[in-house]
């Protein structure tokens, strides 16, 4: 046995128990976690201009973004040829990688033209995507209808996927569902993407109170992780109504290697300096879950789960 402390120990078991709910994902190897920090534009960038918010997010060390629609930053579908390259140069340029567009298109509507409308516009959203550089597109599921069968709901917006998903294959876009609304208790999230078998349809984790209901966070998570895609969706970390230690834990023990994105909830009175300090909160909770993870795995006493 390793020489671990008594305190260390302790959490490692501890964590280590509580990933045996994800055992498909897991690998007795020890690791370095390959997750990325970054931030969606909602609140604390949605009036920076693209400038300013590139500029903001260096000096910050949070090197990504999403861009939201209708935010100051004015990446939208109305840009011609010419401003979606200058875009692309200014993001390769700097230090920052354009990770995404987060639309607001969701396919839950009873009428068929709305939802044909919706697919539309999100096929403008994968061409906006594509040109300015970034790799998917965030949508989302939403509601329930009165008099309108759940089942027969689900099936809508799981087809709706499906065809975006092929159509955004041909741009190197991937079609990310953010569990939301109505929708996000993750049984219902499976449940769509049990539909939209589209391996370019991935799920985008919200982080809401949702997923701390039923069975808990562990089996929330592993209902939908095998469906994972490149963004992942947190409040600030240090908020006391979520546990993001455990969030983080079984990320780094699943070996996601994607970006963990801020989509803010508070107005602090200097966003930079905020941003800032989220960033460093983020390396310290991957490191400690790093450390303790290897630490489990290293240890005979201590249960390992192959994949």
């Amino acid at each position: 046995m390793h020489p671990v402390s008594r305190r260390t120990f302790a959490k490692a078991s501890l964590a280590t128990a509580s990933l045996a709910a994800l055992p498909k994902t897991l690998s007795a190897k020890a690791r370095d976690s390959k997750m990325s920090y970054g931030l969606v534009t909602y609140l604390w960038g949605q009036d920076w201009d693209l400038p300013t918010l590139i500029a903001n997010c260096e000096q910050a060390k949070c090197l990504g973004v999403e861009l939201r629609t209708t935010h100051k930053h004015g990446v939208e579908r109305s840009l011609s040829k010419q401003k979606r390259v200058a875009v692309r140069d200014r993001f390769a340029d700097s230090e920052v990688t354009l990770v995404g567009i987060g639309s607001n298109e969701r396919y839950d509507n009873p009428d068929p033209g709305v939802v044909k409308k919706a697919i539309e516009a999100t096929k403008e959203f994968v061409r906006l995507s594509h040109d300015v550089g970034s790799t998917g597109v965030k949508v989302k599921p939403d509601r329930f209808y009165p008099d309108v069968p759940r089942e027969k709901t689900i099936a809508q917006i799981g087809k709706a996927l499906n065809e975006l998903g092929k159509y955004a294959e041909g741009f190197g876009q991937q079609i990310r569902l953010e569990v939301h609304g109505q929708c996000a208790e993750l049984p219902t999230i499976k449940a769509i993407m049990d539909v939209a078998d589209n391996r370019n349809v991935a799920v985008c984790w919200n982080s809401n109170k949702q997923d701390l209901q039923g069975k808990g966070l562990e089996h929330n998570l592993g209902l939908v992780i095998d469906r994972f895609g490149a963004t992942c969706h947190v409040r600030e970390l240090d908020s006391p109504d979520y546990p993001y230690q455990k969030l983080i834990d079984l990320l780094v023990a699943a070996d996601y290697d994607g970006w963990i994105l801020l989509e803010s909830s508070s107005k602090p009175k200097d966003r930079i300096v905020a941003l800032a300090a989220q960033v460093r909160l983020f390396k310290k909770m991957v490191a400690q879950a790093t450390a303790f993870l290897n630490a489990a795995l290293s240890s005979r006493s201590v249960p390992t789960f192959d994949v």
